[in-house]
């Protein structure tokens, strides 16, 4: 019987190897559970043995992985099941995982017959002990079968990969991927593996294993950590942990190791599938005549359903041959040829500086086929042709973001705007520029500091030695440096405020550029992820370039007055409390109104009632005329439920009268989710300045948490400041609010001394620690945000 400390080993409660990693650690695992199950066994006789499949019989074990065995027989033996019985319990009594079956080779062939994993299986057939010649004889027959199969099992082999990335994701864009099973992890390499065993495509690269061996690494030193539980999801709580004791410097670097094996794998996926699902497919096909090659481009054809290279071109004289080729893939949706895209990486020399034209021209026309171009430009990527034409994608390369807010990489998020900015090829008069600004506005995330003034050096670079003229790089460059400008100066600023519509105007300088700002900004954000654009963004952004480019027009600037009529209307209710709730144009979005007598705190018990009832608020303002306030909130429902107006009123009734503890209440929900994962530690809360000349926006980045905009509006009524609108942006974890802010007498804060106190009034409301003389504090009123700037379009006294 095998000793306790062994069993445990491989269950994985116990970790004698703690100096061992990768490679040396399976093989270790692997010689250690062979030993146990040839003890377990013994000397079994003729007619019998034991075998691994699968993982196991790939030799590539982790803590507590499952066993995969089978118990092999000819048939003769009376005494198999004594056998198996005395090889599974003590493995079970144990706690090892088993998938294990006894078969003989018939049997094991008729199982795989109707089972794709089963079948998989035994194209990874390892002797453990016993009958050799059995063993033998089930690998040849598994992998004939597997072979003969391969019209009927391939594409079930190739819908099982694609069901698992629908359900599973990608590794590389996942922030917690599974290396087993999600599209690009271990479980797309053995389907590899099996294309290859019914000898329709080669054998892995040394590439693509070299990837495999990065995740199998990863995916032991998860096991390692949870105690060899059926874990093999990279957990941002265990990504410092694993990346140390694979040696890597950091998180960040090992999340950009995954990333990278992942797309490894699945490209290679890819285009293996294609070209063996493309062979499938011709094999009951009786060929004629010689291959009809189809003339797409100069020293470009098409033959047998891909693109291939003239057989008169010289690719080593053509530096622009590599986009041509791979414009025309995207444009006729054809996929490059092996041979074509070997032959390139071989011999396609580096592009001059600066380009010729036509080069240019091509890489245009190649983003401008939008998604089309997404595939072509990975195959690119994968054989190093991309950043030997854009030598600073290597920076980018497979980065990740580390936030649920984005959901690629940095590289395949840009290559994702440039797709969606080609639906807006026909709004501008420079095309061109667009589909380039998409291209390269986020560059700078692969390099030290601030990301857009390390993308503005960058383009700096870039842009002539792509041919451009002086004026279409500084197009670029304006691009690059506002690419943020819209989306924040929208959703964190007034854009009813003259100075917020100023700003824009002024920073984009014309209409040309205010037009690819614009069209750059919803590409940007519908390639970032699904929290990222939505109608009621859409329609904020549209409005204020609307209004940006009425003022770079000379014409009159729509401002609403401030007071029109249906808020004075309003504000001339009679009731004591009213409340309504008005449909928005924007899915999901309310307005809810709010009249009352003004008195202090009103916009903060207003915050926390709507906070109460699950509303989130987007916006806020308020305004007073003759004792009475009326607030009006935009609000984002969950579901798109209606709000509940009595149950809104009561709330609001008992708040203003004493006898709902707002602040309790909040505290109880925020207690109740405590408990509940994080993506990732959000940072401290923090306040900057940005004084307007009717008022002073402060602006509050805390993370997320229930009644947020509560405890901020109520820190600044108690410190007896007008809060005119409040306005409400979430990024990722965070939220982002905008306070226009005025004191007592009407005017803006501008008083150092006066800004460090509200800082940390609203510091503290957030349950951050503040020093009652924090020096930083005492600077604050130097940092500005240079999104923008606006002002209230009229304050409620006392809210």
């Amino acid at each position: 019987m095998p000793d306790q400390d062994r069993l445990e080993i491989l269950r994985g409660r116990h970790d004698p190897l703690p100096e061992q990693r990768g490679a040396e650690l399976r093989g270790l695992l692997t010689e250690l559970a062979d030993d146990v199950l040839r003890e377990l066994l013994g000397d079994p006789g003729p007619g019998i043995a034991l075998l691994a499949v699968g993982g196991y019989g790939r030799c590539q074990p982790a803590f507590g992985s499952d066993l995969d065995l089978v118990l092999l027989h000819d048939g003769s033996r009376s005494d198999v099941s004594a056998v198996a019985d005395a090889v599974w319990y003590p493995l079970w009594d144990a706690g090892i995982g088993l998938d294990h079956s006894v078969r003989t080779v018939d049997e094991a062939i008729a199982v795989a017959d109707d089972d794709l994993k089963a079948a998989l299986g035994l194209l990874d057939v390892r002797r453990i002990a016993g009958d050799d010649e059995l063993v033998r004889t089930l690998a040849r027959r598994a992998r004939d079968r597997w072979r003969i199969r391969a019209p009927k099992r391939l594409p079930e082999l190739a819908a099982a990969v694609a069901e698992r990335a629908d359900q599973l994701g990608e590794v590389a864009f996942l922030l917690e991927p599974d290396v087993k099973e999600s599209r690009g992890g271990l479980r797309d390499l053995a389907a590899l593996h099996a294309l290859a065993a019914a000898w329709v495509a080669e054998v892995p690269s040394p590439r693509v294993l070299a990837a495999a061996e990065v995740l199998l690494d990863v995916r032991g030193e998860i096991r390692r950590i949870n105690a060899g539980r059926a874990q093999d999801r990279l957990l941002l709580q265990d990504g410092t942990a694993v990346a140390t004791a694979l040696d890597y410097p950091d998180s960040m670097a090992l999340a950009h190791a995954v990333a990278d094996a992942g797309r490894t794998i699945s490209w290679a996926w890819d285009a293996t599938w294609y070209r063996t699902a493309a062979g499938l497919r011709s094999t009951s096909r009786w060929r004629s005549r010689r291959p009809v090659r189809r003339p797409l481009d100069e020293g470009v054809v098409e033959q047998d359903g891909e693109i291939q290279l003239a057989l008169d071109i010289d690719p080593t004289k053509d530096p622009a041959l590599v986009l041509r080729v791979a414009a025309a893939a995207a444009r006729t949706g054809v996929p490059m040829g092996r041979f074509a895209v070997d032959r390139l990486a071989r011999e396609a020399p580096s592009m001059p500086d600066p380009w010729p034209p036509a080069a240019r021209d091509s890489l245009v026309a190649l983003l401008a086929t939008g998604p089309a171009a997404i595939g072509v430009l990975e195959t690119l990527d994968q054989v190093g042709l991309l950043v030997r034409l854009l030598p600073e994608w290597a920076a980018v390369r497979s980065r990740p973001q580390r936030n649920p807010y984005h959901r690629f990489t940095v590289d395949r998020h840009l290559i994702e705007t440039a797709a969606r900015a080609a639906a807006f090829t026909r709004d501008v008069d420079r095309p061109d520029l667009l589909l380039l600004g998409a291209l390269l506005h986020d560059i700078g995330k692969g390099y030290p500091g601030d990301h857009t003034d390390a993308g503005i050096e960058q383009v700096r670079q870039i842009g002539p030695r792509l041919g451009l003229p002086p004026a279409d790089v500084d197009v670029l460059i304006a691009m690059i440096r506002h690419h943020l400008l819209l989306g924040e100066s929208a959703t964190r600023r007034d854009i009813d405020d003259l100075a917020t519509i100023q700003a824009v105007a002024g920073a984009a300088g014309s209409e040309r550029i205010l037009t690819l700002l614009h069209l750059l900004t919803e590409a940007d954000s519908r390639a970032t992820g699904p929290t990222a654009w939505n109608a009621w963004k859409a329609r904020l952004i549209g409005d204020l370039v609307a209004r940006a480019r009425a003022l770079l027009g000379g014409q009159s600037v729509p401002c609403p007055p401030r007071l029109d009529e249906r808020q004075r209307a309003l504000l001339a209710l009679t009731p004591e409390h009213v409340i309504q709730v008005n449909p928005l144009p924007d899915e999901g979005m309310f307005e809810i109104v709010v009249v009352t007598d003004d008195q202090v705190g009103l916009l903060a018990v207003t915050a926390g009632v709507l906070a109460l009832n699950r509303l989130d608020i987007r916006r806020a303002s308020a305004r007073s005329a003759d004792g009475r306030a009326l607030l009006q909130a935009a609000v984002a429902t969950q579901h798109g439920h209606l709000p509940e107006r009595d149950k809104l009123l009561a709330d609001l009734r008992a708040a203003l009268g004493g006898t709902l503890d707002i602040a309790r209440r909040l505290a109880d929900r925020e207690r109740d989710y405590a408990g509940v994962r994080q993506w990732t530690t959000p940072g401290p809360p923090q306040v900057s300045f940005d004084d307007l000349d009717t008022a002073t926006v402060a602006e509050v980045r805390a993370p997320d948490q229930a009644g947020v905009l509560f405890r901020i509006v109520r820190a600044l009524s108690e410190l007896r400041l007008d809060v005119g609108t409040a306005i409400v942006a979430t990024l990722g974890l965070d939220v982002v609010d905008a306070f226009y802010l005025r004191e007592a007498d009407g005017g803006p804060v501008t008083d150092p001394a006066r800004q460090a106190e509200i800082a940390r009034a609203v510091l503290r409301a957030l349950g951050a620690e503040v020093a009652a003389d924090d020096a930083d504090l005492a600077d604050i009123a130097d940092t500005a945000d240079t999104a923008g700037a606006a002002g209230a379009a009229g304050a409620a006294p006392g809210l």
